[in-house]
C-alpha cells in the first residue's frame, strides 16, 4: 500500500481488506486484527513523517503534569513547611504572586500530587510527628469527654436495629456521668444525653469532642455558650488525642458488650450498662488514678448545679419562619397552628426548647409569647370563623363612590345640598 498509487476509494477498499486479515505482532503468541481507522492513521503518519511517524509517543506519568518540575517542587515544599495550608489556599497564593498561571492546574490534580508524595493531610496527621505528653485536668468537673460507641446490632424480630452507646467521661476521675444505649447518633440524641448528665451532676467547665456531625450542630454550640461551657473539638484524623475515651470503650467491650450479643431491646442493654458501671467500673482500682477508684475521686467534685429554667433558656432555639395562609406551619415534622388568624402569611420568630420535647413551640412577637397548638383538622371542621364585614354605625367610614356619581348626575353639590 505504501508503494502503490491509490486513490481515495481504492485506499479505503484496501484498508478494509487489510483490516479483515489477522497478523502476528512481534513478541506476541496470538494473532490479532487492526481497525481500518488505525491503519489509515498509520498510513498518513508514515507518508508525512516516515518511519519516525510510526514510533509510539512516550506517555507522561505522574500528577499535575501541566506544571513544570520547579512548580511541582514548590508546592511540595509549601505543604511540607505548612501542613495546615489547604490546596485552594496554596493555588490562590501562587496565582496571586504570578508563580503559577491562573487556572493552569486543577486542585484535584494537586491533591493527587501531594498524596503520591505522602504530603496529604491525612498522612501527615498519622505520621506521628506531633509531640505527645500524658495529661489530665486538675480536678473533677473541669473537662468531660464525649463520644459514641458502635455496638453489635439488635434483632427486633426480622429487623436489625443499630446500637449506639452515648457516653461521657470525666477527665480527672475517669468517672462516667452518663451512659445511654440508643439506636441513633443524631445531635438530638447527644443533647438528651448531655441534659441527663447536667441534671444529675451539674455543669462542667468544658467538654471535649471529636469532629463528627453529632457534635458540630448549632444547638449544642449555642447551649454551651449560654451555659458558659467551653466546647473543644479534637484535631481531625488524630484518634490518639481521644485516648481516654477510647480506652474506656475497650474496657466496656471486654467487660460488658462482648457478653451481651443476644439481647433484643435497648432496655436490656441499658440495664447491663448501668450494672457494669455501678457494680464494677466506678468502684474498681484504676491504673490511671494510682490505684484509686473513679467513684472516690469523683466524690471530691464541686460542680455548679443548674435549674430547669437555666436549661430551658440554654436549649431554646429560634428561627424565622413564614406562617402558611391557613395559619399553620411545620416544626420538627409536626403541624402546628396559631390561634391568631392575623398571623397567616406573616414571617414570624418561632421558638422551641430542646430541654423538654413535650413543650409546645411558640411565636415571639412584640415581646409577647403566643402559643402554638397541634393542628386538629376534625375540630377545625366545626370551628366558627369570623367573617370579614365592614363596620356599621358611628364607626363606619364615609366612603361611597356610587353616591358621588349619583349626586353629579342629579346636579347635587357635595354634602347633599342642591
Amino acid at each position: 500500500m505504501l508503494c502503490a498509487d491509490l486513490g481515495r476509494r481504492e485506499l479505503a477498499r484496501a484498508l478494509r481488506e487489510l483490516a479483515a486479515k489477522r497478523f502476528l505482532p512481534p513478541g506476541s503468541k496470538v494473532t490479532r486484527s487492526f481497525a481500518a481507522s488505525t491503519l489509515q492513521r498509520w498510513y498518513y503518519n508514515h507518508r508525512k513523517h516516515g518511519l519516525a511517524g510510526l514510533r509510539p509517543e512516550t506517555r507522561k506519568t505522574g500528577h499535575a503534569q501541566k506544571l513544570t518540575l520547579e512548580q511541582r517542587s514548590l508546592i511540595l515544599e509549601i505543604r511540607a513547611a505548612h501542613p495546615s495550608a489547604s490546596v485552594p489556599l496554596i493555588l490562590r497564593t501562587l496565582e496571586a504572586e504570578g508563580r503559577i498561571a491562573v487556572g493552569a492546574v486543577a486542585a484535584s490534580a494537586v491533591r493527587r500530587l501531594l498524596a503520591s508524595c505522602g504530603l496529604d493531610r491525612r498522612t501527615l496527621a498519622r505520621s506521628g510527628k506531633r509531640e505527645r505528653r500524658r495529661w489530665e485536668t486538675d480536678r473533677p468537673g473541669r473537662l468531660w469527654h464525649a463520644d459514641v460507641c458502635h455496638g453489635a446490632p439488635l434483632m427486633l424480630g426480622d429487623r436489625k436495629v443499630p446500637l449506639r452507646i452515648h457516653g461521657m467521661l470525666d477527665d480527672a476521675s475517669r468517672f462516667i456521668p452518663v451512659l445511654s444505649a440508643r439506636s441513633a447518633e443524631r445531635e438530638v440524641d447527644m443533647l438528651e444525653v448531655f441534659l441527663q448528665a447536667l441534671r444529675e451532676h451539674g455543669k462542667p467547665d468544658g467538654i471535649y469532642l471529636d469532629n463528627g456531625s453529632t457534635y458540630r450542630g448549632e444547638a449544642l454550640a449555642t447551649a454551651c455558650g449560654r451555659l458558659g461551657i467551653a466546647l473543644v473539638h479534637a484535631q481531625p484524623y488524630d484518634p490518639q488525642a481521644r485516648g481516654k475515651m477510647e480506652r474506656f470503650w475497650r474496657t466496656l467491650r471486654e467487660g460488658c458488650l462482648d457478653f451481651a450479643r443476644d439481647l433484643s431491646s435497648l432496655h436490656d442493654v441499658q440495664v447491663r450498662l448501668l450494672g457494669f458501671l455501678d457494680a464494677h467500673y466506678h468502684h474498681a482500682a484504676h491504673a490511671g488514678l494510682m490505684g484509686k477508684s473513679p467513684a472516690s475521686v469523683w466524690a471530691t467534685r464541686k460542680l455548679a448545679p443548674l435549674t430547669e429554667d437555666e436549661l430551658t433558656d440554654a436549649l431554646t432555639i429560634r428561627e424565622r419562619r413564614q406562617v402558611h395562609t391557613d395559619g399553620t406551619l411545620s416544626i420538627g415534622g409536626l403541624a402546628w397552628e396559631a390561634e391568631q388568624g392575623w398571623m397567616a402569611g406573616r414571617v414570624v420568630t418561632i421558638a422551641r426548647t430542646l430541654a423538654d420535647v413535650r413543650t409546645a413551640p411558640w411565636i415571639e412577637h412584640e415581646d409577647r409569647r403566643l402559643p402554638l397548638s397541634p393542628v386538629d383538622p376534625k375540630a377545625n371542621a366545626h370551628r366558627r370563623r369570623d367573617p370579614h364585614r365592614p363596620k356599621r354605625g358611628i364607626d363606619a367610614v364615609d366612603f361611597d363612590p356610587n353616591q358621588i356619581r349619583l349626586n353629579k348626575v342629579l346636579g347635587r353639590k357635595p354634602g347633599g345640598a342642591k
